[in-house]
């Protein structure tokens, strides 16, 4: 099902702001192309935090794997509230009047409505600068590390592998939407940006999808690029989870429960026993452009396997659901040997040295995690805006109505500097200071040969009870 140039672009990104958010676009296919794709199931209500979703489960290849919303948004915004305490008092009681309107429209779970509201430095800078100082979370490991205080939240920076013209984003405030139903998604993000008016003013609109066929059937992400004529679309497995053919939601990649909240890990930060901030987590975002004609024919599939998960790795023909268990993470010694006697490290592998657990741990929510627990709760999604589907300034932001294959990167840290800590890993920079003798952008550091990132930006999620303009009732 090919689609005409008009249906590619409706409600895209020549329109006004009010018809962007209602409008779909090419993404009202997800809704008609998720019909045959084998139904969803049914799952509980989420849990206190924001950022923490209770997501249904199926096993593929004998491998659990989370079923993530097939539907997502991201809304970035600047602030258009006075910078006094009586209008922020005002909004914030405005805004979490809508939020809670939401709750009671749409359970926040996948089959309802799952709304995540960040909050970038330039707020905390400009509305509640001193309350931020004394309030926002210290990161001690990165404080220990730098020797002077660094907070959880901090200025997002250019990695290795980035190109020259990546924009380090600076917005006020994002909200992260998730739903199995697009127009549950529509009615939030309209509830927020159009009906709330003078709150926010929109910079950009980022959506996009995921979904595995597990029960055999075509998958999303192959629908929707073939319908949308991307280069390389025709390469993508049927069954594929994301774009570039594995599936990335398996249980034990994904960090569980409240591992990614700024208190759970002892010693990590100060919001242990009842920080501000607590039930917290910092957040990135980051939009990347995937080339997928150059991954699917430069790369036959036994060194993509290699290439996404370690030197040495063997399954099967046509294998997307590769299990990475704890006991199988690799360690920072693991990735230097594979570095030297392979020229390349793996994507999974170079991460694991930062992304996991490197010993056994009982959090200070008693829990106890394994060594090899992974730690970030990833929440990405394949997309094909180009950058965005929407803009407040398209020329700076480059943006196209030409479809694009991407992904909009969503994951949940600790801390930034934690995040900063994996990303510079898949880029062969290791925690322990050791930089690979391996180009950044070549074809031995992972699938970065293929990626190419547009924008970025850190933000701190705050616990349910602060989400709406935190600190500001402080003032």
């Amino acid at each position: 099902m090919k689609l005409t140039r008009r249906q590619l672009v409706v409600g895209g990104a020549g329109t006004a702001l009010g018809a962007a958010l209602g409008g779909a676009g090419i993404y009202e296919l997800v809704d008609r192309l998720a019909e045959n794709g084998g139904g969803l199931p049914r799952r509980r209500a989420g849990g206190a935090e924001q950022h923490v979703v209770t997501l249904d489960k199926v096993v593929d290849n004998g491998v659990e794997v989370l079923v993530p919303p097939l539907h997502n948004e991201v809304v970035t915004a600047t602030v258009k509230v006075d910078e006094t305490r009586a209008a922020l008092r005002e909004a914030r009681e405005e805004l979490e009047a809508a939020l809670l309107r939401l709750e009671d429209e749409f359970a926040p779970e996948p089959r309802g409505l799952h709304v995540t509201v960040a909050w970038g430095l330039p707020y905390f800078n400009r509305y509640v600068p001193s309350l931020a100082e004394k309030h926002l979370p210290l990161d001690l490991r990165a404080t220990e590390a730098r020797g002077r205080a660094t907070r959880a939240l901090i200025d997002s920076i250019r990695f290795p592998s980035d190109p020259d013209d990546l924009i380090l984003d600076e917005n006020e405030v994002a909200v992260f939407f998730r739903s199995h139903d697009s127009e549950h998604v529509r009615a939030g993000s309209k509830a927020l940006f159009d009906d709330l008016g003078g709150l926010f003013g929109a910079t950009s609109i980022r959506r996009g999808f995921i979904g595995g066929g597990f029960e055999g059937k075509q998958s999303l992400p192959k629908q929707m690029a073939m319908a949308a004529g991307v280069a390389g679309a025709e390469l993508i497995p049927d069954t594929a989870q994301l774009f570039l053919g594995f599936t990335s939601s398996q249980k034990n990649t994904m960090g569980p429960g409240r591992i990614a909240n700024h208190e759970t890990i002892p010693g990590l930060t100060d919001q242990h026993p009842d920080g501000y901030f607590r039930g917290g987590t910092a957040m990135h975002l980051s939009h990347i452009f995937e080339d997928l004609e150059a991954w699917f024919l430069n790369f036959d599939f036994s060194e993509r396997v290699t290439t996404m998960i370690r030197p040495e790795t063997s399954v099967p023909q046509g294998t997307q659901t590769i299990a990475q268990t704890e006991e199988d993470a690799a360690s920072a010694d693991d990735v230097k040997r594979d570095a030297k006697r392979h020229g390349a490290f793996g994507h999974s592998a170079s991460l694991q040295p930062a992304s996991r657990l490197q010993d056994a741990i009982v959090g200070n929510d008693e829990t106890p995690y394994p060594k090899g627990t992974a730690i970030p709760q990833r929440a990405d999604f394949d997309t094909l805006d180009n950058p965005f589907f929407w803009s407040s300034r398209p020329d700076v932001d480059r943006l196209s109505d030409d479809p694009a294959a991407g992904v909009h990167f969503v994951v949940f840290n600790p801390t930034s500097d934690d995040f900063h800590r994996n990303r510079l890993a898949m880029d062969g920079v290791l925690p322990d200071g050791t930089e690979l003798e391996i180009d950044p952008r070549g074809r031995g550091a992972g699938f970065n040969a293929v990626l190419n990132a547009s924008h970025r930006q850190n933000y701190l999620v705050p616990p349910l009870r602060h989400r709406a303009f935190p600190l500001s009732e402080l003032l």
